[in-house]
């Protein structure tokens, strides 16, 4: 039996790794939990589970569930994330990595620390903290598994294969919200329209970030990092149906396809049972439905904040902190109403194109110029 401890176990992830956890009781424990932004499910999650830690936002809910839950240990605020993470470092602990934003970094360190194996949907700890997690694990005996349905479509597409005999990594997309209108039409798309994803259902900043396609950037920056591949043989296209999640080219011309319906559970499932593929809960695929699937060329000049990814990560050091500064702050902005959609892109390009690069920034660097470019964007709007 698997103990799990699982990082932002109220957002759309952690509530799908929570089903199959109840699908599953033999075979896996739920041992950990956070959640900051909704206490009231926390607490429900505490009572099913009776986990030995939680971590919650506030010492003023911390104090709640200590008084409720005696035997539990309670932490609180972001470093309680990485005490959940680094908890009990002698057992042989599964950590979900499910949370949204920088907040995911630091745990991910703590656990590979620890010797973890983590099941990692926190694109920016790779994005941000890529050069930092490469160095911790070459000391460590932690594995990072991906859960993002692309990256986990390549893991099970390169299985067993030499990755230099690959010619490229293809990543779909599906395009987003907006991807049949035309740029002067995106002057003036709601938030509202930018939340309505076609094909999956996803948290707001996942959803906006699919609208302006830089999530398709830092899938890129995330697959060069897990598979250890030049930036430059991984390529994106655009296929709407979101059937084909990932595809790997060989040398040989050969093409190896992971095809399922656009449902998460799958890569969790997946990840979970590793190294062992067992029944899923997750909806199974109709192969009648291969009859109409689409692909097409990505315009960059469509997508622009896709270039700004590849060349924050040719840049290298800090400018890729400044691309997922800019890029959340701009995101929460938007949210709120204070910008403008396009006006998203803007501000990461105008925040790239002023940053002084440092090459190999620290942790304590990383999250310096996190919160300065943040508290300059958000003064400035």
């Amino acid at each position: 039996m698997k103990k799990i401890y699982l990082l932002g176990a109220t957002g759309s992830i952690g509530q799908q790794t929570i089903e199959i956890i109840r699908a599953n009781p033999y075979d896996f424990v739920l041992a950990g939990i956070s959640g900051f932004n909704n206490f009231e499910l926390v607490k429900k999650l505490a009572k099913e589970f009776e986990p030995e830690i939680v971590a919650v936002k506030t010492v003023e809910e911390a104090q709640i569930l200590m008084s409720e839950f005696r035997n539990m240990r309670v932490v609180y605020g972001e470093k309680g994330l990485e005490d959940l993470a680094g908890y009990h470092p002698y057992h042989d602990i599964v950590l979900v990595n499910a949370l949204v934003g920088m907040v995911g970094l630091k745990p991910t360190l703590k656990a590979i620390e620890t010797n973890r194996t983590i099941l990692l949907a926190n694109k920016e700890t790779l994005v941000v903290g890529g050069h930092l997690i490469r160095e911790k694990l070459k000391t460590s005996r932690a594995k990072i598994y991906p859960i993002d349905s692309e990256h986990n479509a390549l893991w099970q597409a390169l299985n067993g294969e030499d990755i230099n005999a690959v010619k490229r990594l293809i990543i779909t997309a599906s395009g987003g919200a907006f991807r049949d209108k035309s740029r002067s039409e995106l002057e003036t798309v709601s938030l509202e329209e930018a939340l309505n994803h076609p094909n999956w259902s996803m948290g707001a900043k996942i959803t906006i970030d699919s609208a302006t396609m830089i999530n398709k950037g830092f899938e890129i920056i995330e697959a060069a990092y897990l598979f250890d591949i030049d930036i430059d043989r991984i390529d994106t296209i655009m296929h709407r149906e979101s059937i084909i999640h990932s595809m790997v080219e060989f040398n040989d011309g050969s093409i190896i396809a992971q095809i399922a319906d656009h449902d998460m559970r799958l890569p969790i499932s997946y990840a979970l049972n590793y190294p062992l593929r067992k029944e899923s809960i997750a909806n199974k695929f109709d192969l009648i439905r291969l009859n109409d699937l689409h692909f097409e060329e990505i315009d960059i000049n469509r997508y622009p904040c896709l270039a700004y990814a590849k060349e924050a990560y040719h840049i290298g050091g800090s400018m890729r902190t400044v691309l997922n500064a800019a890029n959340e702050m701009a995101v929460e902005l938007f949210i709120e109403k204070r910008i403008s959609f396009l006006e998203i892109e803007r501000i990461i390009k105008k925040e790239m194109s002023n940053h002084q690069v440092i090459d190999f920034p620290s942790l304590e660097q990383i999250y310096e110029i996190d919160q300065e470019i943040k508290t300059r964007i958000n003064q400035e709007y």
